[in-house]
């Protein structure tokens, strides 16, 4: 790890089940919400309005996320919030799901998901919502909302077929199938696997890489690839070239092309 780890004192979160620190240009969101590190309303307004401090915040380039403990990345949804059955509440919820995953998933920067336990339903989706996904082997990854009447609200229907097929996405989805890290890797729902207890620093050496690139282009590069999911084929390819020219307006990109001829390391100015 290139940084030690220290407290992220620029926002303090709304609730105490979200601990923020940092490592150099990463900023490092652990779920601290025992015993299985479960999303509940606290957590998802606090997300919400973390993701969009750090989207405003020049200095972070890439965000990991890892659930406290060795046995959970998140269990999902507490249940306890849907035990009434409450319509009203559960659209309220569902809200709240969409708002904090959709912002994670539009984060300016790099988001990285570090596996190391269990994440099932919206735990998934909060993996889901992350642009690489780095779990342990023995994890266990599902989406078992059928198994209790419900079903993935929080993006999972659409991210996970995106992801791994629409086969894959129904085993998961419609048979309630559960997956470790090994097999997860092999259909593509993880994009590296690592031993039991490496995938925060594994995640953390991966962000770091992120801070050696423009963090202007990362972002315009990342918009251009989701935008592919919803846009034609090819029907982006004319935007791409715009965005191409429009990064010659940034002093990063002058930075970054004469750092390369002065064979010399970039200073990003994030401007």
């Amino acid at each position: 790890m290139e940084h030690a780890l220290q407290p992220y004192t620029a926002l303090v979160p709304r609730t105490d089940k979200l601990v923020v620190q940092k490592a150099g240009h990463t900023a490092l969101l652990t779920i601290d919400n025992p015993p299985a590190n479960t999303w509940d309303t606290d957590t998802l307004h606090g997300l919400y309005e973390l993701i969009g401090h750090l989207s405003d915040d020049p200095d972070i380039y890439a965000l990991v996320i890892i659930g406290r403990g060795e046995r959970f990345f998140s269990a999902g949804a507490d249940l306890q919030m849907f035990a009434e059955g409450d319509q009203a509440h559960a659209r309220l919820v569902a809200r709240l799901f969409g708002q904090a995953f959709e912002a994670l998933r539009d984060f300016s920067g790099v988001t990285i998901a570090a596996l190391n336990g269990y994440a099932l339903g919206g735990g998934l989706e909060c993996a889901l919502a992350c642009d690489i996904r780095i779990a342990e082997r023995q994890v266990q990854l599902g989406l078992p909302e059928a198994s209790v009447g419900l079903l993935p609200c929080a993006g999972g229907t659409q991210a996970l077929a995106w992801l791994v097929g629409e086969g894959w996405a129904k085993r998961m989805i419609l048979c309630g199938e559960r997956i470790d890290g090994v097999k997860a890797e092999r259909i593509g729902l993880v994009e590296e696997v690592v031993e039991e207890g490496q995938a925060l620093a594994t995640a953390l050496r991966l962000a770091a890489q992120v801070s050696r690139q423009s963090p202007q282009a990362v972002k315009a590069c990342k918009q251009l690839i989701q935008g592919a999911r919803r846009e034609p084929l090819n029907s982006l390819l004319a935007a791409e070239r715009e965005r191409f020219v429009d990064l010659f307006d940034l002093e990063d990109t002058r930075e970054g092309v004469n750092a390369f001829l002065q064979k010399r390391p970039p200073q990003w100015t994030n401007r």
